[in-house]
């Protein structure tokens, strides 16, 4: 299991500075609730699933098996 940055630098550059928008909660996400604070709550079980292989929410992360 490897946690990366999404390989499309735009993609980065764009939520990156979203996030220093949000002071680090998630710009695809509305409320400013902890459980918003990236690295997200959502992501974090998607983590924790040893089934799930995909990108968080906003795109920023991949979790590969």
């Amino acid at each position: 299991m490897a946690v990366k940055l999404n390989e499309d630098k735009s993609v980065v550059e764009r939520i990156k500075n979203g996030l220093k928008e949000k002071d680090g909660f998630c710009p695809c996400k509305l409320g400013k609730l902890p459980e918003n604070k990236c690295m997200c709550e959502e992501f974090k079980a998607q983590i924790a699933d040893p089934e799930f292989e995909g990108y968080c929410h906003c795109m920023l992360y991949y979790k590969s098996k």
